[in-house]
């Protein structure tokens, strides 16, 4: 992660756990694939990441068109041949939404998804179905009984938990995505994780100019994914070697090949990034061990690193900053 403080809370959403992520998705494809074309490797790492960022944008204007959806059910109960007292007079609280009012007009929103041509406009049956879904729980329940007032920050979090409870939790979704994009497959769960975040830190007098996340913080963090991935690239052959010598009682071929991937990556951060702390870079390549490989791999892979450090460091090969505490 940057060398931030803990105290400073900025959000970017390629971040640098993000970068990682990718990088061992890339590598581990790159290495089981015929084609060895390194220049080809960088280049679908960062249409990855751009795909993750459609991603975000994508599922954000989800809520939009849930509520869309919600205004048609609406519209069509009232010009129904025979409408009930309660056709006529709906309660109108989850169309009249705020904070979806509010991200409905936002520049940056409708600016990408022009640009990018993305639209749920034939996948109407998973809106129905997410809508579906959400009304029959309680928590919309709770919020369509709540008075007539509406509290914007109420508005936030009907959706932060529509998005934790409902739309993260749906298989639909998630085939639907899969077959609307190869990159989305893995990238749902942390992607919804960064919409929830946005909608918390949205300010209703910010009206259409309401910020979103970023691609990137800066170049800084772009260039750390070229440079990680070139250093893997350029030193594969030295990484297997220490992997080799640091794991004698384990042939490399019985060692889970995504440990071999995420042990190769940590050790090009480890020693190519001298400003990112030792603890950091173990610490983020464990968590990534534990989403993407064996039951036994973060301990397995935290032994192995550990020992090539020390020994690194010995060697005065290994000069790392310290972590903020």
């Amino acid at each position: 992660m940057p060398n931030l403080k803990k105290s400073v809370h900025i959000l970017f959403m390629i971040n640098r756990i993000l970068i990682r992520i990718k990088i061992v998705q890339i590598l581990y494809s790159y290495y089981k694939s015929d084609g060895k074309n390194p220049s080809a490797v960088e280049k679908e790492l960062f249409f990855s990441i751009e795909k993750t960022y459609d991603l975000y944008i994508h599922l954000f204007a989800l809520s939009i068109e849930i509520t869309r959806y919600a205004a048609l059910r609406i519209d069509a109960k009232r010009n129904k041949l025979r409408p009930a007292a309660e056709d006529l007079n709906p309660n109108t609280r989850f169309i009249d939404n705020k904070f979806v009012a509010q991200l409905a007009v936002n520049k940056t929103l409708n600016e990408y998804l022009k640009a990018k041509k993305l639209s749920w406009e034939n996948e109407q049956d998973i809106i129905k179905e997410l809508y579906e879904e959400i009304i029959a729980t309680d928590f919309y329940a709770e919020y369509m009984k709540a008075p007539a007032e509406k509290s914007y920050n109420a508005d936030k979090d009907l959706w932060r938990t529509i998005y934790k409870k409902v739309i993260l939790a749906n298989e639909a979704l998630d085939n639907s995505l899969e077959e609307q994009s190869i990159y989305w497959t893995d990238d749902i769960e942390i992607v919804a994780s960064f919409i929830i975040k946005t909608i918390k830190r949205f300010d209703e007098t910010k009206a259409d100019r309401q910020e979103l996340l970023p691609m990137f913080k800066d170049e800084e963090d772009s260039d750390f994914a070229r440079k990680l991935l070139r250093s893997v690239l350029s030193n594969n052959t030295e990484y297997r070697e220490l992997i080799d010598k640091h794991t004698r009682n384990w042939e490399l071929d019985r060692i889970a090949f995504m440990d071999i991937v995420i042990m190769e990556i940590a050790l090009a951060e480890l020693i190519h990034f001298p400003t990112i702390p030792l603890n950091v870079t173990l610490n983020e390549y464990i968590e990534i061990s534990k989403s993407y490989s064996t039951e036994k791999s973060a301990t397995f892979i935290n032994g192995v690193i550990d020992n090539i450090a020390n020994e690194l460091k010995k060697e005065n090969k290994l000069i790392k900053a310290v972590a903020f505490k």
